[in-house]
């Protein structure tokens, strides 16, 4: 009984979210407002979370947050008669801030100083991957052997989001940005590329053939 109160209450909070946000006048801008500080109190939150990838603080980084969120509403203003209801309306609302935030950071990430994209930054990936610097020599053998065979075995937009994302750094959503595309269609990539490799080192004797702790 309970359970099916709350989710009334829900419905009807959604409900009320559609309709001051669909009619004129005042009561449209009061609700666009409440919209908008939920809005950024999440790009805020999300730009904090992410803030490392960029290297910024302080104010910079809240002006990200206040841009998201502000371009967040007048994209939910323009799509709300499309809310079919499948979700809260706010969680609905909050997707089109993370897509702003993410859109965002990877605008900013390419404004400041930085490596050109493919720059292949090969001395740095023993330390991004954690290896153990007491098995120089054997780890030295991998990455030299890793390196071929994303020369060899790995198409070329493989090894580009491969060295971009791995070996460069590049935080996935600035990729986005460059190369236009989408995180889903970055995500296979990175999969196929990871699966084209791991075969190459297994083939090479360079790793095992089942992964460690599987059976």
């Amino acid at each position: 009984m309970a359970m099916g109160t709350a989710s009334e209450a829900l419905d009807s909070a959604s409900a009320d979210w559609v309709r001051t946000l669909s009619e004129g006048g005042r009561e449209r801008e009061r609700a666009a407002e409440r919209l908008h500080q939920l809005l950024l109190r999440a790009a805020q939150a999300e730009v904090r979370r992410r803030s490392g990838l960029l290297g910024i603080s302080g104010p910079e980084l809240d002006d990200l947050a206040h841009q998201a969120a502000a371009d967040a509403v007048v994209s939910v203003l323009a799509k709300v008669a499309e809310f079919r209801g499948e979700s809260r309306f706010t969680t609905w609302a909050y997707r089109f801030v993370v897509l702003e935030v993410s859109s965002k950071i990877g605008r900013h990430f390419w404004r400041r100083p930085h490596v050109p994209l493919d720059a292949g930054q090969w001395e740095r990936l023993p330390d991004r991957l954690g290896l153990d610097p007491s098995r120089q020599s054997e780890q030295r053998e991998l990455m030299d052997a890793l390196r071929r065979a994303v020369q060899d075995d790995l198409t070329d937009r493989q090894r580009t989001v491969f060295t971009a994302l791995v070996v460069d750094g590049v935080p996935l959503d600035a990729l986005v940005v460059r190369l236009e595309s989408s995180w889903n269609a970055l995500y296979k990539t990175m999969f196929d590329a990871r699966r084209k490799l791991r075969a190459s080192l297994v083939a090479g004797g360079y790793l095992p053939e089942t992964p460690r702790g599987s059976r």
